[in-house]
């Protein structure tokens, strides 16, 4: 046969739930079989979810995942698809020195036909998989009806030499390759021309398989794709929803055929859709149904508030007004309007008798009495958490994050926070660009992630979700008379370039010195970051949208030891 179809199964799964996954895996694979796949691919660890973590380490889940696995493939054969080849991602055993492996296995005619372990074991960033996996030491090639095909699981094909390196002479027809890719913005160009490279290197066409779907504070974006040896994209999958697509390969033939092309995203899009997704399958994974949040009437809250919405629908959503004497009736205003525009449930909690009753026993000025304003707020929306089986949010930005600009146990409270990797000039963009999305029609619940697939329509909103005097204002915590954030911080359009340099590009000081920057503005905002960072440690996890984000990628000095 020189012909063959393969089925792109971009799916969301869950960490540990083998039931739910394999059932997951088998309606697909049923649905690839019906539409004529031979080849049905599934991401790295489907079986299991990813990333699973010490959970490896667990004996008895190990055999229950091998179990499962045989289950499966005797039930593709009792349903009469023994003939269909299911790849998908579990974990192994390494016979010799019991640890764990990263597996791939192929169910066929009723068993686990074959199986590949994962060479590289990535020790960076967000991954730790050297610490937890063994190491496979051979590559594989399946012969499915004369078709030789590669296999590769993710970092495989990031290193330079191994199982690549090997299949580039064993004259294979297809390299696969199945991920668990969590987001970046930008990534997806990267993927891209990685793919690019190593179809060239082994000299065939090249299907990347990824994961998709909210896993705590990773976003897997899906978009897998497949490209031509000469770098023609002959698939690509959309991004943040699952997925069944399919790419006919033909042996024969010099070019192969064009399949399905889904439109690149918008970067402010892109973004927004990684935030959500996290919050949304964040609340699916933990059984939350509802949040709440305070709603300040600043932009931070509304942009958070516009995302939960998003997420989970207005009326799953519960903002808290907690005024104090020092807010204004404008913030007042635009949290009200908030609410409306996002059909949430609104309620007024007034702190000033609180902050009195502690006053009187306290005596606090300065700094501590903001702060207990700011705590007596996250008491009450954690009071509002607990009764009611809210999911409660944080609502900072990662610039606020970045320099301390928050109270620990006040605005920092929360279980989730969706824009911790949002610098604040990115919470405008995307206010923005949320808006004019609602101008263009799109409703809330109509984002496109997983769970919204078959959502054709929504709730009608308002043409403006987000007030636009939450985005033009002066940026103030209001905890003080007159109080302007830029009394405490930088400008924010200068602070975000000095903190994307300082963070996300690992620029020292001498480097930011010579990117321009004035050097009481770097020495200002070095000093800020590097003693905040007792109090990220302490912040909610929230989606990771950036090559660097706190807590799971970057450890801040703490002295000024390594500062140059």
């Amino acid at each position: 046969m020189t012909q063959l179809r393969f089925a792109l199964a971009q799916i969301d799964t869950r960490v540990g739930d083998l039931d739910a996954n394999a059932e997951a895996i088998m309606a697909y694979s049923r649905r690839a079989a019906a539409d004529h796949a031979q080849v049905v691919i599934f991401p790295e660890m489907s079986l299991t979810g990813y990333p699973i973590e010490d959970l490896a380490f667990r004996a008895t889940f190990r055999k229950a995942a091998w179990d499962k696995a045989n289950a499966m493939a005797k039930q593709l054969a009792a349903d009469d698809l023994g003939g269909l080849y299911v790849v998908a991602g579990t974990v192994g055993t390494d016979t010799e020195s019991d640890k764990p492996r990263n597996r791939l296995v192929v169910l066929h005619d009723g068993v686990v036909w074959a199986g590949y372990d994962k060479h590289f074991l990535p020790n960076y960033g967000v991954f730790d998989e050297f610490r937890i996996f063994s190491s496979g030491q051979r590559s594989v090639v399946l012969d499915i009806d004369g078709t030789r095909v590669g296999l590769a699981i993710c970092e495989d094909i990031w290193q330079d030499g191994g199982p690549v390196d090997e299949l580039a002479g064993q004259h294979i027809d297809v390299l696969l390759t199945i991920n668990g890719s969590p987001y970046e913005e930008g990534k997806t160009h990267t993927r891209y021309d990685l793919a690019v490279r190593r179809a060239r290197e082994v000299n065939a066409p090249m299907i990347y398989l990824n994961q998709v779907g909210g896993q705590d504070d990773l976003v897997f974006d899906g978009g897998s794709f497949v490209v031509e040896v000469d770098g023609t994209l002959l698939e690509r999958s959309p991004m943040f929803v699952e997925n069944l697509s399919y790419f006919d390969f033909d042996k024969q033939a010099e070019h192969q055929q064009l399949g399905t092309i889904a439109a690149e995203m918008e970067r402010d899009e892109e973004v927004y859709c990684a935030c959500v997704l996290g919050l949304k399958d964040y609340m699916a994974k933990n059984h939350f149904t509802g949040v709440c949040l305070g709603l300040s009437g600043g932009i931070d809250s509304a942009l958070v508030a516009t995302m939960a919405a998003d997420a989970c629908g207005g009326e799953n959503v519960c903002g808290i007004s907690m005024p104090s004497q020092y807010s204004s009736d404008g913030s007042k205003d635009d949290a009200a309007d908030l609410a409306e525009n996002l059909g949430a449930h609104y309620e007024v909690q007034a702190i000033e008798p609180l902050f009195q009753s502690f006053q009187r026993q306290l005596t606090l000025g300065g700094v501590a009495a903001e702060n207990l304003q700011a705590r007596i707020r996250g008491v009450i929306v954690m009071a509002y958490s607990n009764s009611r089986n809210l999911l409660a949010l944080a609502t900072g930005n990662k610039s606020e994050l970045a320099c301390g600009y928050s109270t620990i146990y006040g605005d920092a409270v929360g279980g989730y926070a969706p824009i911790k990797d949002l610098l604040k000039t990115r919470v405008w963009d995307l206010s923005r660009w949320r808006n004019k999305a609602a101008q263009d029609g799109l409703g809330l619940g109509m984002l496109p992630i997983v769970g919204n697939e078959a959502a054709a329509s929504a709730k009608a909103v308002p043409s403006v979700l987000i007030p636009v005097s939450s985005i033009e204002k002066e940026p103030s915590a209001e905890l003080r008379p007159g109080q302007k954030d830029s009394d405490s911080l930088p400008q924010y359009a200068l602070l975000d370039q000095v903190l994307a340099a300082y963070i996300e590009h690992a620029h020292g000081r001498a480097d930011l010195l010579a990117d321009g920057f004035d050097e009481t503005t770097v020495d200002t905002v070095m000093r800020l970051v590097d003693r905040a960072e007792w109090k990220r440690r302490q912040y909610p996890l929230g989606p990771k949208v950036t090559a660097l984000a706190f807590g799971r990628d970057r450890r801040l000095p703490i002295t000024n030891a390594f500062r140059e």
